[in-house]
């Protein structure tokens, strides 16, 4: 590392408590820059369920508040979209005040603090209040996908977006479709770099431990493989089409699904199982925090991703999960939305099926369930793939090379 920075993190979303489910990558991104040496200021939304000290291995936060009540905080932490496609009205009304209190914060703790690099997550809000902030140092974004999203759905927030991305000494994007949407918007190829997220390969890890316990919960029964998945209960996840699925699945074996998250697509994705007649083989575990959805991955017969482009055209970057499943050396079902191509070798390290195609996802599952060895084989690939491309220590050193790139630009202009 050539140059040592303080570091100020805007974003919108951090885990609000060890093992929280939201916003899971912001925190091994603060920790592990810190651990390089840098010092690390985040700065983030205060939430009713906030949980954090002043300091933890090197990152220091700084909440800030918006609303007089605690009903009224609604910014960020995922709480801003419904179902992930429109906006909230309650989001819209408490987004001045919070991007003012954030802008305000942001600027106290760089001064203070006296930042050399100001580091925006979501190009927008995140990328524009870090900008705003500190105009005189060097700004690094990085997009995690429902940013730019909204920014393409947006013309105001695009407009936002591309002066943002002009101020911007680098971009990052955890995958090359969102790389490619942030160049339609107006971010400069040659200050744009595709970092894939990491992966605790320690959290996420093959184990018998709990397995025997979770398949009970799921009422798997003796034979029956247990199929598992995680994520938001919103439309780009596809879980819909993965309960179409189930009674799809030609193996005798009837297979449990368990599905891990929260969402608005809680009640519709029951009727769904209900109507598919499988409500006896689907379980909806509800949110977890990370080390339980860990366990499910470690417990399950087959992971499946079934992410998809949805309706309005949002689609996750790469999802996390895709990379925690590989990780737990669990063989991996998963469409090729998004960034997930990218970091899934086909028949190798995953099986990958079409979008929207619950007929591809069955006939992939009963491979899997009918070839047992090829399964566990392609499940230690997998794991053998994260453990050497995909560790969150290089993933830091990556964002330690884009700030000193930043204040090269900053410096020079290139």
């Amino acid at each position: 590392m050539s140059t040592h920075h303080v570091v100020v993190m805007v974003t919108t979303s951090y885990p609000r408590f060890p093992g929280d489910s939201v916003g899971t990558f912001m925190e091994p991104i603060a920790k592990q820059v810190a651990a390089l040496g840098h010092e690390v200021h985040v700065v983030a939304p205060w939430h009713p369920l906030v949980r954090r000290g002043r300091e933890e291995d090197g990152v220091f936060f700084h909440f800030f508040r918006y609303a007089p009540i605690d009903a009224l905080n609604v910014f960020g932490y995922a709480a801003g979209l419904r179902a992930d496609v429109s906006v909230r009205g309650a989001a819209w009304a408490a987004t001045p005040p919070a991007v003012a209190a954030g802008w305000f914060k942001a600027l106290r703790v760089a001064q203070k603090r006296r930042a050399t690099v100001m580091h925006g997550h979501w190009v927008v809000p995140g990328g524009a209040i870090a900008a705003a902030a500190r105009p005189s140092l060097p700004l690094v974004v990085s997009l995690h996908g429902s940013d730019v999203f909204v920014a393409e759905r947006n013309r105001a927030l695009g407009r936002v977006a591309a002066g943002v991305f002009r101020r911007a000494g680098l971009v990052t994007a955890c995958s090359d479709d969102l790389a490619r949407r942030a160049e339609r918007l107006g971010a400069d190829a040659a200050r744009l770099e595709v970092i894939p997220y990491g992966v605790d390969t320690d959290r996420f890890r093959p184990s018998e431990a709990k397995r025997d316990a979770l398949r009970a919960r799921a009422q798997a029964g003796i034979g029956q493989p247990l199929i598992v998945a995680a994520g938001r209960l919103v439309r780009k996840k596809g879980f819909e089409y993965l309960i179409d699925a189930l009674p799809l699945v030609a193996s005798a074996s009837r297979p449990v699904l368990a599905i891990a998250g929260g969402g608005d697509l809680d009640r519709e994705l029951r009727e769904r199982a209900v109507r598919s007649g499988v409500s006896d083989r689907v379980a909806l575990l509800g949110n977890l925090t990370q080390e339980e959805v860990g366990d499910w991955f470690a417990a399950a017969d087959i992971v499946v991703a079934p992410s998809v482009r949805d309706d309005s055209g949002n689609v996750d970057g790469l999802p996390n999960t895709v990379l925690e499943a590989l990780a737990s050396a669990a063989p991996l079902v998963a469409t090729r939305a998004g960034g997930i191509a990218s970091v899934v070798a086909a028949g190798e390290t995953g099986m990958l099926v079409p979008e929207r195609d619950a007929t591809a996802l069955a006939r992939a599952i009963d491979a899997l369930i009918a070839d047992p060895q090829g399964a566990r084989t392609m499940g230690a690939a997998g794991r053998a793939l994260v453990q050497s491309q995909f560790g969150w220590k290089r993933v830091a050193e990556r964002l330690s090379d884009a700030y000193d790139r930043a204040l090269a630009f900053a410096r020079h202009g290139r």
